[in-house]
């Protein structure tokens, strides 16, 4: 049993997509021409986007927001991520999936990696994005606080 979080990344065109927006993988290992795995060490963040479609247009967009669990660790199951991971954000339909994924380019143009932001703000936006409130942007005054917080507790 291996301490990764592994996550299936499946690309059917015009049918299926599911892809990692952002994280460090620490291994990928290619199944076939539309699959591939994708591992994450414990305590890693990841965002996993899924879309599907059918016949009339878009039928599925979600956004998971994850921090990868150590074995023995409680988790969510979540499609597609074993064991699953600990639930930061989740979202469905696309105008709130959107709405995270302009939050998630915010963060990088402040120059801070997604996967490095604290993960309360991905609770902070979860909840505010689900009752159609704006969040409050990441800055790097909150990362530089966050930063300090986790040294303090170390």
């Amino acid at each position: 049993m291996s301490d990764l979080t592994e996550v299936e990344l499946l690309w059917l065109e015009k049918r299926i997509e599911n892809r990692i927006r952002f994280g460090r993988a620490v291994e990928e290992k290619i199944l076939d021409r539309r699959r591939r795995l994708l591992s994450f060490a414990p305590g890693s963040i990841f965002a996993f986007v899924r879309w599907t479609s059918n016949d009339f247009g878009t039928a599925i967009s979600r956004m998971d927001i994850l921090r990868a669990v150590a074995p023995g660790q409680r988790c969510s199951t979540v499609p597609y991520v074993k064991p699953g991971g600990e639930i930061l954000l989740r979202l469905s339909g696309w105008p709130k999936v959107e709405r995270a994924l302009q939050l998630i380019d915010a963060v990088e143009a402040v120059d801070i990696n997604p996967a490095d932001a604290a993960p309360d703000y991905w609770h902070h936006v979860h909840n505010r994005l689900s009752v159609n409130e704006n969040p409050r942007p990441y800055t790097k005054g909150r990362h530089q606080a966050w930063l300090y917080r986790q040294r303090i507790m170390r």
